[in-house]
């Protein structure tokens, strides 16, 4: 016995007819739909295989048919593509892309609240010490040069900066940082 003659034997009938349903009208109906829902080859071939899948449980009706069953399989999946197109129009879109574009980076938004942090806890701190820091740390002055621009010793500005780093320390480990 030959191979084919197996297969052949252990296909059920509703197997062939689905093979047989699919080889005949699957290419025709794909050209169809494609041209429905404007060449989304994906969402053609859902509703091809949808189409197809009911024709299979309609089989009973369909095989008293005179001539072909294209006509009824054209006229489902159109309705199908209308019923997806309805469907989608009666439902609020759950994601709208807009946003989540211009939403920033996750490091952007670990930056910007690290900032705010220590923003407030330099608000803590009196404004000699606050002074202090933002010359020699955050302009990038020498003590030196912060000294002359603050008009108070160098010794002035190292101890003010001691004590600054201290009480911001203490002010940030308040708010949850820690280093």
């Amino acid at each position: 016995m030959r191979k084919d003659a197996v297969v052949a034997d252990s296909t059920a009938p509703d197997e062939e007819l689905m093979r047989a349903l699919y080889e005949e009208h699957a290419g025709p109906l794909l050209a169809f739909v494609l041209r429905l829902v404007a060449g989304d080859r994906h969402r053609a071939e859902d509703v091809v295989q949808e189409t197809l899948l009911r024709a299979w449980r309609n089989a009973d009706r369909l095989q008293h048919a005179t001539g072909s069953i294209r006509p009824w399989l054209v006229t489902v999946a159109r309705r199908i593509v209308i019923d997806s197109h309805r469907s989608r129009q009666a439902r609020p879109q759950e994601v709208d892309a807009a946003p989540l574009e211009s939403m920033p980076a996750a490091d952007e938004i670990d930056r910007a609240l690290r900032l705010m942090t220590i923003t407030e806890a330099l608000g803590d701190l009196s404004q000699a010490h606050r002074e202090a820091l933002i010359e020699t740390y955050f302009k990038g002055r020498t003590v030196s040069e912060a000294a002359e621009v603050l008009h108070v010793p160098a010794g002035t500005v190292r101890s003010r900066v001691f004590y600054a780093l201290r009480s911001l320390k203490l002010s940030l480990e308040e708010r949850g940082v820690t280093a």
